[in-house]
């Protein structure tokens, strides 16, 4: 019997490449192996509909339960190590899995807080569905004093749930403006004052020194200076960083992630990675870029899986992200390296936060991102991925149809 195709990450990278080496008529053994005593699973809902309530565990896992077994996908959990010279991955039980073709698709881990107090009992991350289920439990009796640090897509929409159990929050970050290094400060106050209008209090500009300790173990405060803001729950959602130990273990070529072609293959001719833990080289844009959201996921998955059986798919793909955030729902398209210091355009109206801002450089749309306003970002993607010319007052305009600059 052949060795099989090991894909090493139970996130929606590795099952999209599970599916998609099915899909491609790949007839060999599959094993899966995750960290994690969960069938694989998707982390978008986590901090949206599931962590609110509005959505179940259908909404988390990849596939409906029992497609592993009825795909012939044996599923294991815990890696130990790589030896890419025997083509071997090494279980933490001390069983060895031989592969033909190894995908590593491990992901990303929560940035530590490296702070006086950040181990500190009630100091949380937030990555996994333990992760999910454990705030969730911690915040729907409502009534805590919640401490967010960090002001990024995690950190907002995690506002966002606990003050949707009635919690009293604070956002604590560095920036001036929230998300201000994802979508600039026009659109970052946008959503400041979608969070100030229900309840939420930011304290921006902001180092903190130290979490506050009682003497049961637990964090009592976020130390600012001389002033303690008060906590019953201090939420870490200051980053991620990828998860490199394994590839670090079997010596892959590193650089923010594991390195790869636009073909997602490594340094090391039998393996690939894709997801969040890989550094790309994307075909359009000339430079390595890593991207931590869905999209990504789930184009990596299907470009890692056509490599592995000797395909020719790049992953060229626009990177995508959503976002749900109270009643402000939005769609994010595009290159973030072009956005940086592009003209922004808005058509719509910030105020009542129905919109749809396009990033333009050299009178081009490099990325676009549309707030409850819906069925517009095929239009908006087919913009970038043409590279169309445009007339800015026609793209701001609502009474002109998207479609007709396309």
């Amino acid at each position: 019997m052949s060795s099989p195709f090991v894909i090493v990450g139970g996130g929606l990278a590795g099952a999209t490449a599970a599916e998609e080496l099915r899909t491609r008529g790949h007839d060999g053994p599959i094993e899966l192996i995750a960290a994690e005593e969960f069938r694989p699973y998707q982390r978008p809902p986590l901090s949206k509909e599931y962590l609110t309530g509005s959505g179940g565990l259908d909404d988390v896992f990849a596939h409906p339960d029992g497609w592993e077994a009825e795909h012939d996908v044996t599923l294991r959990t815990g890696v130990a190590a790589l030896r890419i010279g025997d083509h071997v991955v090494a279980l933490s039980d001390g069983s060895e899995v031989p592969f033909a073709k190894l995908l590593i698709a491990t992901g990303a881990q929560p940035r530590p807080l490296d702070l006086p107090g950040g181990d500190a009992r009630e100091v949380r991350t937030f990555r996994t569905l333990d992760d999910a289920d454990a705030l969730r439990g911690a915040l729907q009796g409502g009534d805590r004093r919640v401490v967010l640090l960090g002001s990024g897509w995690i950190g907002m929409e995690l506002a966002a749930a606990a003050r949707g159990y009635g919690n009293d929050v604070t956002v604590v970050a560095r920036g001036r403006v929230p998300l201000a290094a994802a979508i600039g400060d026009e659109l970052g106050l946008m959503y400041r004052r979608a969070h100030e209008e229900h309840g939420v209090v930011f304290r921006m500009d902001q180092d903190v020194a130290a979490i506050e300790v009682g003497d049961d173990g637990a964090a009592t405060g976020v130390r600012l200076g001389d002033e303690v803001v008060p906590a019953d729950l201090v939420l870490v959602g200051h980053g991620v960083e990828p998860d490199t130990t394994l590839a670090v273990t079997a010596g892959l070529d590193l650089d923010h992630g594991i390195l790869v072609d636009e073909r997602l293959q490594t340094s090391s001719p039998d393996i690939v990675a894709a997801g969040d833990v890989a550094n790309a080289f994307h075909p359009v844009l000339r430079q390595r870029l890593r991207s931590e959201h869905w999209a990504n996921a789930i184009a990596g998955g299907k470009v890692a899986a056509s490599t592995m059986l000797g395909g020719d798919a790049v992953l060229d793909a626009i990177p995508y992200l959503y976002s749900d955030q109270y009643d402000v729902g939005m769609e994010y398209s595009g290159y973030p390296p072009l956005a940086d210091g592009a003209e922004l355009v808005i058509r719509g109206d910030l105020a009542t936060r129905e919109l749809v801002a396009f990033w333009v450089r050299d009178d081009r749309v490099v990325a676009g991102m549309n707030v409850n306003v819906w069925d517009v970002n095929e239009q908006v993607q087919r913009l970038i991925r043409d590279r169309v010319v445009v007339d800015r007052a026609r793209l701001a305009d609502p009474s002109v149809d998207l479609a007709s600059l396309t």
